[in-house]
């Protein structure tokens, strides 16, 4: 019994660390169809952003919480005004260009804070569920997953601000009939996702130790979680999250976590190939 709860708890964390890191790339992906590739290097940014605010004495969850998604959501927006505002419509042309910048961030990274591994301990210690240690700061990690993708339904269904974004899903024809600048609301997209980005590094800063090219790990896993669950954003994400991260997790457990990954993969590759839109472009048309 004991080991089927920690089974299940690390399974949930596993869902919660991919709809989390997935968060920011889904809404910029779903509203503009533009794919981040330095949306890793994002998130890494609100990793060292929290370890920098640490380590000046600045409260962790402060931060985490707010710190890291203010930083990185200002860096997100100079890097939609002198970049991807030029580019949209062209997928390819942007995939490049932040390509690029995932670059030119690991190097401005690497010459700040070096080249050596940085980290803070968990401020939540780990718990004992009958013979096995778990990470109490996991539990912590899955609360803010949940009230996290509440918060964007609440927004994205009950709000003004949610009824321009579904236009945005729709197209930027859908934006000017609601009588908004559909290069503002896009403006105001990319910022807000590359805050989430670091709102994501900032939380998970305490599991590891970050290194410039830390970033590579978290776009990956956030690259398959989004194109895998389609251009809704909530309901892409979750659903997503909850398959890969079962199977990810069971499959660790069975066979160890190389395989996990791989077998990660491997569904990812299947579900694409079986429904090349994403689960939500098979199974939802509301775009949430």
């Amino acid at each position: 019994m004991d080991y089927a709860g920690v089974i299940t708890l690390e399974v949930l964390y596993m869902i919660a660390f991919l709809a989390l890191t997935s968060a920011g790339l889904a809404i910029v992906f779903g509203m503009m169809r533009v794919i981040n590739l330095a949306h890793g290097e994002f998130v890494m940014l609100g990793g060292y952003t929290t370890i920098a605010c640490a380590k000046a004495g600045i409260d962790v969850y402060f931060g985490m919480l707010v710190v890291a998604p203010l930083v990185v959501g200002i860096w997100g927006l100079i890097v939609e005004r002198l970049i991807i505002r030029f580019l949209y419509g062209r997928m390819i042309d942007t995939m490049l260009a932040t390509w690029g910048l995932s670059l030119l961030m690991v190097g401005g990274v690497t010459l700040i804070f070096g080249n050596t591994a940085v980290s803070i301990p968990a401020p939540i210690p780990g718990y004992e569920l009958g013979d096995y240690q778990m990470g109490g700061y996991n539990l912590f990690i899955i609360a803010i997953t949940v009230l996290l993708l509440i918060a964007m339904w609440g927004v994205l269904r009950f709000t003004r601000v949610g009824l321009i974004a579904r236009g945005a899903m729709q197209g930027p024809e859908v934006v000017s009939a609601l009588g908004y600048n559909p290069r503002k609301v896009y403006m105001i997209t990319f910022t807000a996702g590359a805050a989430l980005s670091g709102l994501a590094g900032g939380v998970l800063a305490p599991l590891t130790g970050l290194l410039p090219s830390s970033g590579g790990a978290y776009i990956a896993k956030a690259f398959i979680t989004v194109i895998t669950g389609g251009a809704a954003v909530i309901s892409g994400t979750l659903s997503s999250a909850v398959m890969l991260g079962v199977v990810n997790q069971l499959t660790s457990f069975g066979s160890g976590p190389v395989i996990g990954e791989i077998a990660m993969l491997a569904l990812a590759i299947v579900l694409l190939r079986l429904m090349p839109q994403g689960i939500t472009g098979r199974f939802f048309r509301n775009g949430t």
